[in-house]
């Protein structure tokens, strides 16, 4: 309550004074951000710099070790790489890896929503997934490959079994957890609307769940890329053929430390690209859109 004869002041604090302001003086004042602002706004800049520090590093960690067989520098990577480019050899590599990748990835993401469809139909299934990958996630799925080059033999059979292993559990117990954390009251909201069966499942539980999803499927697709090189070691030995893991281990071999780093250089890259491309864009049409996740 201001005090009498002094417009302004309050009663309880006089020494303090808030001068009066007709609402017709009140203005919006905007400042235009500067041009590191805007530009430190932009996600992919920053991600950006953050790669181009890091091959700052490299090459000039290289440089003084002045060893390429122990450590290349970052330009004599990027002269392998471009020169594996030219000759066809890293895209024919990476190829052939994409190829088992792709295969063994999408038959993991099906018995994974098998295995999940089974868990939320019934208790049985709960406890079966549950059991399942209690067992089976712990266990490094590269540590299956030799009795897979027994029972499948040296092909991509062999492969692909070890991927549907490494990615099936993740993307599985990820599924679950997430339709296990849908809210009652979004179900009940949907049972209401009528729905049920596959139009419950599409419009309620999987949107809701979708984060969950969207996790599992990154670390299944993290799991199968790094087993796939992995595997690729031993499997390119056996078979004299493979990806981009037989193209670093022969390179290794021929003691061509700068292609083997440009093979290592390529992994990379392609799991950047998936990364921030692919998921990125499912992330943006999905999540971001429903509005599940801030």
């Amino acid at each position: 309550m201001a005090e009498p004869g002094i417009p302004g002041a309050t009663q309880d604090r006089p020494e303090i004074f808030h001068e009066e302001v007709g609402a017709g003086e009140l203005t919006i004042v905007e400042q235009k951000l500067s041009w590191f602002e805007m530009l430190y706004r932009e996600t992919w800049l920053r991600k950006l710099l953050i790669l181009v520090v890091l091959a700052a590093i490299w090459e000039v960690y290289g440089r003084a070790l002045n060893n390429d067989l122990l450590f290349p520098t970052f330009s004599a990577t990027i002269a392998a790489f471009f020169g594996g480019l030219t000759d066809g050899t890293l895209p024919a590599a990476a190829w052939g890896s994409g190829k088992v990748l792709l295969m063994g990835y999408g038959l993991g993401i099906v018995l994974a929503s098998v295995l999940t469809a089974l868990a939320i139909a019934s208790k049985i299934g709960t406890d079966f997934l549950e059991t399942m990958t209690s067992m089976f996630n712990p266990l490094p799925a590269i540590a299956l490959l030799p009795l897979a080059l027994i029972w499948f033999g040296l092909g991509n059979g062999s492969l692909i079994f070890v991927l549907v292993h490494s990615v099936t559990w993740a993307i599985a117990l990820n599924t679950h957890s997430g339709f296990l954390g849908v809210s009652k009251t979004l179900k009940m909201v949907g049972r209401n609307y009528g729905l049920r069966g596959p139009s419950f499942i599409l419009k309620i539980l999987i949107p809701a769940a979708f984060p969950s999803i969207l996790t599992g499927l990154k670390i299944g697709w993290a799991f199968a890329w790094r087993t796939l090189i992995a595997a690729e070691l031993v499997f390119g030995v056996s078979s004299g053929s493979g990806g981009l893991g037989w193209f670093i281990f022969e390179n290794k071999n021929m003691l061509d430390i700068p292609k083997v780093f440009a093979g290592l250089l390529t992994v990379i890259i392609i799991g950047l690209v998936v990364e921030n491309l692919v998921f990125r864009t499912i992330e943006r049409l999905t999540i971001q859109r429903w509005g599940v996740q801030h």
